[in-house]
């Protein structure tokens, strides 16, 4: 059988495509991987972005409305009059009468117009599409912002429960350990079934915990993949950054984060656009107070059977004309001075819109601040707590090893220790998820 080239080349495209899809689900996904990957492919920044063509192309239909518009209309007309021994056709100036009972006529004409003054409307209407646009691409920035703040807080929950998940094993085996040498006691007489059962029951706790933390974990990294636009069913490891020396990083101040937010961050430039754009609105409401002026424009001709050459009808008949069109308003039953009261008050609420964006936004940098700081100091409080409940429960386990500690002495050192270790992973990953995002807002790059 010879080889078809079309076929070849088929199968070669699906390979690359099967061995893209293959290198997007394989590999280690950093936390600048993930971002990237957000921003390139979700929907919303899409859509975002479309938005933002639509309203360039806007500028550009604003300012092809200062050009003059132009024009071509024909008439063609074929009359019969069977009943009528002749007819009267008028052409132009003149009135022809003949026989035919068939006729045909044609016009031809080119026209134009322009708005010479329109109370600066045309001018006022580039200017507020092209702040339009501008809003429009703050708004994707902003977006884009979200899915980063979004994509890292996904990302850290993995860290997290991926950490979560590996103590819970510790404390299996530490729990298996602890069943063993009991059962161990059990044959040799020195110890009860009951207590025996117990550490069955705190193994089978434990495994229970593991189980939890791994279906926390799954719902986490299906959130991050939702966000990167994956499959759910493809596999994801997560790198693991070492983050002991973040977590104790000192915080930059509210007030200099708020400070350097109001000058970066898009969606309090976009309000001050919106402040902007009333303005705009205002000036055009207005101009409808003002007289507009309009230049046209025209070329006309026709033709009509029976008076002779085709060509010789359409010069006699050509004609030019040209004139200009003013329009006065007197009365419009204040529909002008209520566009102009409405545009004002739109203005008070564009105001009132960046003063609330400013205020969402200081509590959102406080809350970062606040959440950082005093996790950071959960974090050094429970490495205490965990650094003395370890030895506490390796002292009670041996103990109980000698007989000298009760099966609810060991259980409850156990239960202080593994918790102390939760209390400290919470800790850890919350100050270091928040202190990187309130230095995100203050210009940072997202960084663990």
């Amino acid at each position: 059988m010879k080889h078809n080239p079309l076929i070849a080349l088929a199968l070669m495209a699906t390979t690359l495509c099967a061995a893209a899809q293959d290198s997007i689900a394989s590999g280690t996904w950093t936390l600048q991987r993930c971002i990237d990957r957000a921003k390139q492919e979700n929907v919303t920044l899409k859509r975002n972005r479309l938005s933002v063509r639509q309203a360039q192309l806007d500028v550009a239909t604003a300012r092809d409305n200062r050009l003059p518009s132009v024009a071509f209309s024909t008439n063609q007309q074929f009359s019969n009059r069977p009943f009528q021994k002749s007819i009267a056709m008028v052409s132009g100036s003149e009135v022809i009468t003949t026989s035919n009972k068939n006729s045909y006529s044609g016009s031809y004409g080119i026209s134009g117009s322009m708005t010479l003054y329109n109370g600066g409307q045309l001018g006022n209407n580039i200017k507020l599409q092209e702040i339009n646009s501008q809003i429009a691409e703050l708004n994707a920035d902003a977006t884009a912002l979200t899915i980063e703040e979004d994509v890292t807080r996904a990302y850290v929950q993995i860290l997290y429960a991926q950490e979560a998940v590996k103590q819970d094993s510790v404390q299996i085996d530490l729990s298996q350990a602890q069943w063993d040498r009991a059962k161990a006691l059990f044959k040799a007489g020195l110890l009860n079934k009951a207590d025996v059962a117990q550490l069955e029951s705190q193994t089978a706790n434990d495994r229970y915990q593991l189980v939890a933390d791994l279906s926390s974990l799954d719902g986490y990294k299906l959130t991050l993949k939702q966000l990167l636009e994956l499959d759910g069913d493809q596999a994801m490891n997560i790198a693991d950054p070492n983050l002991t020396d973040d977590v104790l990083a000192p915080l930059p101040s509210k007030a200099d984060v708020f400070a350097m937010a109001l000058n970066l961050r898009p969606e309090i430039r976009a309000q001050q656009l919106a402040m902007d754009r009333s303005d705009i609105d205002v000036k055009i409401a207005k101009a409808g107070m003002k007289p507009t002026v309009n230049l046209s424009a025209g070329i006309n001709t026709n033709n009509v059977t029976g008076n002779g050459n085709m060509f010789t009808q359409l010069k006699n008949q050509w004609s030019n004309s040209v004139g200009v069109s003013v329009n006065v308003p007197i009365w419009d039953h204040h529909k002008t001075k209520n566009a102009v009261a409405k545009a004002r008050l739109e203005k008070e609420n564009s105001r009132l819109s960046l003063i609330d964006t400013q205020k969402t936004l200081w509590k959102t940098i406080e809350n970062y601040w606040q959440t950082a700081y005093s996790n950071q100091q959960r974090y050094v409080a429970a490495q205490e707590k965990v650094k003395a409940a370890q030895t506490s429960y390796e002292l009670t386990s041996e103990q109980f090893r000698l007989g000298l500690k009760n099966i609810i002495e060991l259980m409850t050192d156990k239960t202080t220790y593994s918790a102390s270790v939760q209390q400290m992973l919470q800790a850890k990953y919350m100050a270091v998820l928040n202190a990187a995002l309130l230095r995100y807002y203050a210009g940072e790059g997202i960084k663990l």
